[in-house]
């Protein structure tokens, strides 16, 4: 659910940066109020693994689509709103700037629909209510299923209204409105068990990170060490040799846009802002896709192509086992995991004393 910015306006765009910023800095000083120390690893840790997790988009029977992993619901429940919305825009910028997923001018609007909709709304307001002060594994799962429907339906609502009020793409608001919300269900379903099964397991291991998420007092002395390593050793397998198995299909958003429009992908107006930044994340992106750049081809002739003999042109192999990709995930996982702990860092730093 990456928006890209052929969807945004300067003014859209503008406007969700100022916004996204605004919830940053609130988020700061609330965590740096009240910060404990074992809270700054698991920032950097649990934002790469999130990382890692969106690289895998899996497949949605019965439609040609897919999707990925939002992860707010995850850092939301184990950091706590304030710590999970800084996770979740690190993981957004480290993934725009380095890797050309999401743009630069959308960076704003990703981060607001992937941030605060799971961070401030559906965790306080649905998984607490029903998960309560002494969780137990059904009230997770049925707190976690419910949290990440809502949650990713609202911010699936955030792309179809920014693009409405954005103007620039020939998306017609019903249509693309009745193709996101549903695709986006099957999504939020599928991500609520994996985020009930990350959880759980947590909850299992060490029932004090949920404690500490939710602002309630944690027994002191004990190490999350072994949690830590779990969740390190869990993003090295998955940046680095699960995200060959992700489904070839489009995500939910590129999927409603082609049942739109007819494209997986629009064209950005050229000129102005929207040139400027595409030019910016073009020198900055040095893993486009999530792969070693590609050298530019010539088009090939139509008498060497399948479309010359009306064969079907060759399809990549999966898994799609890549060293760029691997590449990607694991350096991708520790960009974040360096940014998300680093703002940890700073924050616990000058918290105030006394």
């Amino acid at each position: 659910m990456h928006m890209a910015d052929a969807l945004i306006s300067p003014a859209v765009g503008g406007a969700m940066w100022i916004a996204s910023a605004g919830l940053t800095v609130y988020s700061a000083r609330k965590l740096k109020e009240d910060i404990h120390e074992n809270r700054v690893p698991l920032m950097g840790v649990l934002g790469a693994f999130v990382f890692a997790a969106q690289m895998i988009n899996f497949t949605i029977p019965a439609t040609g689509s897919s999707g990925h992993l939002g992860g707010g619901m995850i850092l939301a429940i184990l950091l706590g709103p304030y710590a999970a919305f800084l996770s979740m825009a690190s993981i957004l910028t480290v993934q725009a700037l380095f890797f050309a997923d999401g743009g630069l001018l959308a960076l704003g609007c990703n981060i607001f629909n992937l941030g605060f909709f799971p961070c401030f709304i559906a965790y306080p307001l649905i998984y607490r209510k029903i998960a309560g002060a002494e969780p137990t594994q059904r009230r997770i799962l049925a707190g976690t299923l419910l949290s990440a429907v809502i949650g990713l339906q609202l911010g699936a609502l955030g792309v179809v209204l920014e693009t409405l009020f954005s103007g620039v793409s020939e998306l017609p608001f019903g249509t693309f409105l009745l193709l996101m919300q549903p695709i986006h269900l099957a999504i939020g379903i599928v991500e609520g068990f994996v985020t009930a099964a990350v959880v759980t397991f947590v909850w299992k291991a060490r029932p004090e990170i949920l404690q500490l998420s939710a602002s309630s007092p944690a027994p002191a002395g004990r190490s999350f060490r072994g949690v830590l390593a779990t969740l390190i050793a869990l993003t090295v397998l998955t940046g680095g040799i699960l995200s060959w198995f992700a489904s070839a299909n489009p995500d939910g958003l590129e999927w409603a846009m082609f049942r739109t429009a007819g494209k997986e992908e629009l064209e950005a107006p050229q000129g102005g802002v929207h040139s400027l930044l595409a030019g910016l994340q073009e020198r900055t992106s040095f893993l486009p896709d999530y792969g070693f750049a590609k050298p530019e081809k010539t088009e090939p002739s139509k008498e060497g192509s399948g479309e010359a003999h009306g064969t079907p042109a060759e399809e990549e192999p999966w898994p799609a086992v890549s060293a760029g990709t691997s590449f990607s995930g694991l350096i991708g996982g520790a960009l974040t995991m360096l940014l998300a702990g680093l703002i940890g860092f700073i924050l616990r730093r000058f918290q105030p004393r006394g």
